[in-house]
């Protein structure tokens, strides 16, 4: 590549993979969909609106058109279908892409608020130039095993189904994790020192659900909502996250409220009277603590790993009277554990 700053245009054909040669026009008469649609669907990508005679698309966007277009000839999805599974992709990708980028930027402009240098840009092209081909592949695979793991959950789920709840929800155990005192931290540390905090509670959190079995549902700043398919996986997740913040001296604790019972999954996300639960126990837990519900107390308080009391029955808004719990490990834990 030449020298001094890359150029913006080789910098976005490099990383579409192909040379940017036709018009939405172009693409609409190429591909066979209705300017209506091709529209939907960008927009659903999270792509910018262009006119239609900016020369913006490559090869590769007509062909993703082309099979979208055989993907509803074939009956598999819909119109509709389409525009969901696409919005899905679009908003993952782009938190994905944003994440990445800023990771390479970090990596060469360490320093808070320090520019890239010339050299540093086109370090990070260079980067692109030589091993996108071997990140793609990666997405992929990321992609296939997060797919199988939902897979198997939905599959299990529809096979106890017949003995959960009525309107055939998925019985789930719902948790949220929430930094203590985080509007006080937040006015305390300089930005990069927060983001930090930030970042390590997220990691962490992400790395204990997923080594116990649940799934993270979304993070939000200073929370985490997880998931799990059984109450000892739900309560194994809240005890280890729990303990691991309240090991680390520079991290303020965490409390933890989790609840059993039925749930809508939606676009990833899910809903329902068990996720208000879980939220309004949070607020009810001590620091370093973990609050349960009656539902999921009941689970659990046979398993001789956990230790669940009963503490006053409280009022929460939105749900009325509820009767708290909190959950501990067991000190004296069985012969042969």
């Amino acid at each position: 590549m030449a020298a001094g700053l890359p150029d913006p245009k080789e910098i976005e054909e490099l990383l579409l993979g192909g040379e940017l040669r036709y018009t939405r026009v172009d693409a609409v008469r190429l591909s066979g969909v209705t300017r209506e649609f091709s529209g939907r669907l960008w927009r659903a990508f999270g792509y910018p609106s262009m006119p239609d005679d900016a020369i913006a698309y490559t090869e590769g966007d007509i062909s993703a058109l082309c099979r979208i277009r055989e993907l509803m000839e074939e009956g598999v999805l819909d119109e509709d279908g389409v525009i969901r599974l696409v919005r899905a992709f679009g908003q993952t990708m782009t938190r994905l892409a944003e994440w990445q980028v800023n990771l390479l930027r970090g990596m060469l402009a360490p320093e808070p608020g320090e520019q890239a240098s010339e050299s540093a840009l086109n370090t990070i092209v260079d980067i692109a130039e030589r091993h996108i081909g071997e990140f793609e592949p990666l997405v992929v695979h990321a992609w296939r095993r997060q797919l199988a793991a939902a897979g198997t959950r939905a599959m299990a789920a529809a096979a106890t189904r017949a003995g959960g709840d009525p309107s055939g929800r998925p019985m789930t155990t719902v948790g949220f994790a929430d930094m203590v005192s985080f509007t006080q931290v937040s006015r305390e540390l300089e930005e990069i020192e927060l983001a930090r905090v930030v970042e390590w509670f997220e990691e962490t959190a992400a790395d204990i659900i997923a080594t116990c079995g649940g799934r993270l549902v979304k993070t939000l700043g200073d929370e985490v909502l997880f998931s799990a398919e059984t109450p000892r996986v739900g309560a194994e997740i809240a005890l280890t996250v729990a303990a691991a913040i309240q090991d680390e001296t520079e991290v303020p604790d965490v409390r933890v409220g989790v609840a059993y019972g039925p749930v809508l999954p939606l676009m990833g996300d899910v809903f329902g009277t068990t996720v208000n639960l879980a939220a309004r126990l949070t607020s009810l837990a001590r620091p370093g603590s973990v609050m349960i519900d009656s539902e999921l107390a009941a689970r659990l308080e046979e398993d001789p790993a956990y230790e669940v009391t009963r503490i006053v029955r409280r009022p929460v808004r939105g749900l009325g009277i509820i009767q708290p719990y909190v959950l501990r490990r067991n000190p004296k834990p069985p012969d042969g554990a």
